[in-house]
């Protein structure tokens, strides 16, 4: 089934409303998805409908949920996202956020309980179309054993970066503190092959390829060893400890069968670079982006993504029919 993105983000929109999501927040949070499939980010596409509808139906989260924007200090937005989606929350803190990176210089977005189940660069790279620098970081359940612990106490924790340049799209970037994001073990489930070593440990602590052991009752380890252990502590301090959301640890959706989201926190900081020294800032970061072109470098973060976008603009979005099959069911649709 070939299908435009804005097609298959209104289908998604209608599958989220019919099973308790408002027709604004499921727009939204419709329009990730979409884009993530748009992209080619299968990971964080359609492969998490099932578990955005289980835990939407699990009662864990509040999908009509209305987010509560307040300023506590001049450069510092707090975000009570009242137990629903982080996009959501994010979308009604945005233009307050901007107005005041561009007034300070900077401003720290601070968002919790609130549920992130999606990839994290799409909440940054629409502040560096805007000029704006900005940083993301999401903490998440437990999954990560890390600095020679015996159980899990962090999340994957994920963190994004996105920088305008002069002479281009944004440079983007996103990654979690594992060495592999769950999405992806996920995905290696679902398609049936094994992950590469280092990725994880089976539920007694021995490490395994088997997607299936990491996942049921398993755990994943982190990247570098104790440099990406020391980010996800980062993420989760700047994420939960700052923001007032629930640590990894505090997680509860196991009283809700079905529910898969992490209900915690979101911390992002924007900055506005024409309010510091450094000068024309995206001239500068393209002068840098052609130099590392010049080193070699001829893919940089974000650039295949731009590549796919693009051609799904030009040619529609691929879904496998059984798929598409599914989602018009999720919807309550017969089938175009």
């Amino acid at each position: 089934m070939i299908i435009t993105e804005a097609a298959l983000g209104a289908l998604i929109a209608r599958a989220f409303e019919r099973h308790g999501m408002t027709p604004h927040n499921a727009a939204i949070v419709a329009g990730v998805v979409a884009a993530a499939e748009r992209d080619g980010a299968a990971s964080h596409g359609l492969l998490r409908l099932d578990g955005y509808i289980a835990t939407l139906n699990s009662g864990w989260v509040n999908g009509e949920a209305v987010p509560v924007v307040t300023q506590p200090a001049p450069a510092i937005l707090a975000v009570d996202a009242c137990n629903g989606f982080a996009q959501v929350a994010l979308a009604a803190a945005r233009e307050q956020a901007i107005a005041t990176a561009r007034r300070e210089g900077l401003a720290a977005i601070c968002i919790h309980d609130s549920h992130h189940f999606a990839a994290l660069w799409p909440d940054v790279e629409p502040f560096a179309e805007r000029g704006l620098i900005a940083i993301a970081m999401v903490n998440a359940r437990s999954r990560i054993v890390i600095w020679g612990g015996k159980r899990k106490v962090l999340g994957t924790n994920p963190m994004a970066f996105a920088c305008p340049r002069s002479d281009g799209p944004p440079v983007v970037w996103d990654q979690a503190s594992s060495l592999r994001a769950q999405g992806e073990v996920l995905k290696a489930r679902v398609e049936g092959h094994a992950v590469s070593e280092g990725v994880g440990l089976d539920a007694e602590g021995v490490p395994t390829t088997d997607p299936a052991k990491i996942l049921d009752g398993g755990s994943l380890l982190p990247f570098g060893a104790h440099k990406g252990a020391g980010i996800a502590f980062m993420v989760e301090v700047l994420a939960a400890a700052m923001t007032g959301g629930r640590f990894g640890f505090q997680d509860d959706s196991p009283k809700f069968p079905g529910a898969q989201t992490s209900r915690a926190g979101q911390f992002l900081l924007l900055i506005d670079p024409s309010r510091g020294p450094g000068g024309d800032a995206p001239s500068r970061i393209a002068v840098l982006v052609a130099m590392l072109r010049e080193a070699g470098s001829d893919r940089l973060p974000g650039d295949e993504r731009c590549h796919r976008r693009a051609r799904a603009v030009e040619d529609g979005i691929a879904i496998p029919d059984a798929t598409y099959a599914k989602l018009c069911k999720l919807a309550g649709e017969e089938e175009a």
